[in-house]
């Protein structure tokens, strides 16, 4: 798109951020909103919302209030997910001793704490085994499932993890087990021998369901088991399915997949199902992080996931499933203490390499434009927090990141974080083809790397090589899409909660993006120990509100907002609630800004 065709919002070129500025809505949209408002009397503001993010008029009333009854898609459209349902009320049936080998992240545990749940309900004798992440790494290992086998396991299952692990599914079945997978990364290679793999992204899938987390896949699977449980005539009581949808919220919010289909349900319904805390884990997480509000998706993404996955970081692997699958008030509050420590000391060692990093990439980039892809290693860094540091690199270099832990031995563990527009995972596995990488795989968005030191110039080689073209270019295009103007005056309650009928906002539902123009920065400071600025802003009309800039005191925006202390300036960001001693606000999140 040439500059003539771009819509510049207040004509804004090149922001803080090195962004240009344009209008969410073109002519067709605009057209969209009003018929919308029209139509189903819709407000203005939540029309607009609405159709900058692409949805179509008569689907507006049912995007505004999402159920699981109208959103849910036939699990046995899936591959495989017949024969996997099937084999787990065989399991049910015969009271089989069933495994659960999960991954260490907010995901992997939620869905082996959604499967636990689900088995424990008629009595099975059920295990869950998350790896250590420094010394197993990602995913089943052949020697994790013979000793699963060993101890009885006659069925494991697979959950966020096993589409790509044909050696390790091999293992188990020569040790005497039946493996199901229920995943949804990109495949590798081969798919393993497994009863089934259930997996939305198979290139043999056409369900159209490729935007669920595994725990939205591992649910649709307990339906299709239920199914087929309530077919085979009179039984126990069957589950309450509805009472998991707080884990599968959790994992939805917290593995950043679009906020589209089922998926808006999931976290609309889960939302509902954790204000009522019945899931101790839950409660405990929430009590820790002194949430004193009815849990909302942030604090699902920023308070409680990151305490889930300090466990699998730098301490227990296991204590985030162990902490969802409890029903033991007591024992949830000691694992959640636990995490809250961990989560602590994540934290000092994140700020200690993320200031190293920086220093690295700053070192790169100010020779000019830098390298494409931005590829910082140390022998120094904690491996369980390099994909932390890759997304925090990220942002603040805006381009895709791989941070790497190298051990004593010259192996390198990577995490690799994208910027939208560019599949890492892809890249990714052509570098595995190359024969560049150990092994590696992900999303679009996120991958994950085992890479020789030996190897690292020549990886980087082959990055800038493959990638070079289409990332400058993607920074080059960067811009940030404005849903609208508003003034100090007019970000009040009855906006937010106008606004919050369109939620909840996340990938692929991003959060409105709104203009204050020619607002002035009457007073800035720093505050916490975060890099946060609170910034009090003044109207032109002389009406007044406080703004928050997070991480921001040493980066581009903060620079700029400190550089013009009592200057006139546009100022973008978005609607937020604050609670403040049970009192409901509204806060201003910037993201940006620019010279007035």
């Amino acid at each position: 798109m040439t500059s003539g065709q771009r819509r510049f919002f207040l004509d804004v070129r090149r922001s803080a951020t090195g962004h240009a500025w344009e209008h969410r809505l073109n002519e067709r949209q605009e057209n969209v909103a009003l018929a919308m408002a029209q139509t189903h009397g819709v407000p203005d503001i939540v029309a607009r919302v609405l159709a900058g993010r692409g949805v179509a008029i008569d689907d507006a009333p049912r995007f505004l209030d999402p159920t699981i009854r109208d959103l849910l898609p036939d699990p046995a459209l899936l591959t495989d997910m017949t024969r996997a349902a099937t084999r787990i009320a065989e399991a049910i049936r015969r009271r089989e001793k069933v495994a659960i080998f999960g991954d260490y992240d907010v995901d992997g545990a939620a869905s082996s704490a959604i499967l636990k749940r689900y088995l424990r309900h008629f009595g099975l004798d059920c295990e869950i085994y998350i790896p250590d992440r420094i010394f197993e790494g990602y995913g089943p290992n052949p020697e994790a499932m013979r000793d699963l086998v060993a101890r009885g396991a006659s069925l494991i299952v697979t959950v966020d993890c096993g589409t790509n692990s044909a050696p390790s599914i091999a293992a188990a079945n020569e040790a005497g087990a039946e493996v199901v997978v229920l995943d949804h990364h990109q495949v590798g290679g081969d798919l393993p021998p497994a009863v089934a793999v259930v997996n939305p992204n198979r290139e043999d899938d056409i369900s159209g369901q490729g935007h669920l987390c595994a725990a939205g896949v591992v649910f649709l699977a307990l339906v299709e088991t239920t199914r087929l449980l309530r077919a085979g005539g009179p039984s126990q009581p069957l589950p309450d399915l509805l009472s998991l949808l707080d884990l599968v919220a959790l994992a939805t919010v917290c593995d950043v997949v679009p906020l589209v289909g089922v998926n808006r349900a999931f976290v609309v319904k889960g939302l509902l199902a954790a204000r009522s805390q019945d899931n101790a884990g839950l409660a405990a997480l929430q009590a820790v992080a002194r949430i004193g509000e009815p849990v909302n998706s942030f604090h699902f993404a920023f308070l409680i996931g990151p305490r889930i996955n300090a466990g699998g970081r730098i301490g227990d692997a296991a204590l985030g499933a162990r902490l969802l699958a409890t029903d033991d008030p007591a024992e949830a509050r000691d694992i959640a203490q636990a995490l809250d420590r961990l989560n602590q000391e994540r934290q000092a060692m994140e700020r200690e390499m993320l200031e190293q990093a920086k220093a690295e990439a700053d070192a790169e980039l100010a020779a000019g434009q830098g390298p494409a892809i931005l590829v910082a290693a140390s022998e120094g860094w904690h491996a369980g927090i390099v994909g932390l540091l890759a997304s925090r690199l990220k942002d603040h270099a805006r381009r895709p990141v791989f941070a790497i832990a190298f051990n004593d031995n010259g192996q390198g563990t990577g995490s690799g974080r994208s910027v939208p527009g560019f599949d890492l995972g892809r890249l990714v596995r052509r570098a595995v083809e190359k024969g560049l990488l150990v092994k590696g795989g992900g999303h679009a968005m996120a991958a994950g790397i085992t890479v020789d030191k030996a190897r690292l110039g020549e990886l980087r080689a082959f990055f800038e090589e493959e990638a070079g073209a289409d990332v400058f270019r993607l920074i080059d295009e960067a811009s940030l899409k404005i849903d609208g103007a508003l003034s100090a005056e007019g970000a009040n309650l009855a906006l937010l909660e106008t606004l919050e009928r369109a939620g909840p906002f996340g990938a692929g539902h991003a959060p409105p993006q709104f203009v204050l123009p020619r607002h002035t920065i009457a007073a800035i400071r720093e505050v916490g120990t975060g890099g946060h600025l609170r910034v009090d802003l003044r109207s032109q009309a002389g009406g007044r509100m406080q703004a928050m800039a997070f991480r921001a005191a040493d980066a581009p925006l903060g620079r700029f907002l400190l550089d013009n202390r009592g200057q006139t300036v546009h100022l973008a960001g978005t609607v937020s609630a604050n609670f403040w001693n049970g009192v409901k606000s509204v806060q201003f999140r910037l993201t940006d800004a620019a010279a007035a």
